[in-house]
């Protein structure tokens, strides 16, 4: 279940343009019920890196464990996109 609401979290973002907006805003409710679940913290730093809030984007890649991706939005989208898929 918890995989389909990642994927789920993702599309909306993309399907939304990455940019903010309604789909964003879905994207950013489905990563908030499932905080402390490391994936969906790193899709919510994300959410908070396309609304230009750095300082809480930040703080969630901290607890995602990961660091700022040094590209861009779209490239960062496509590179969680690829860890998600990875089989195991």
């Amino acid at each position: 279940m918890s995989e389909d609401l990642l994927v789920k979290a993702l599309e909306m973002l993309k399907t939304g343009g990455l940019k903010p907006g309604p789909k964003l805003d879905r994207a950013h409710e489905i990563c908030q019920d499932h905080e402390g679940e490391l994936a969906f913290d790193w899709i919510h730093a994300l959410v908070h890196r396309i609304e230009g809030d750095d300082g809480n984007a930040d703080y969630w890649y901290r607890r995602a464990g990961k660091t700022r991706y040094p590209g861009s939005i779209s490239d960062e989208w496509q590179a969680i996109w690829a860890d998600l898929s990875k089989p195991g």
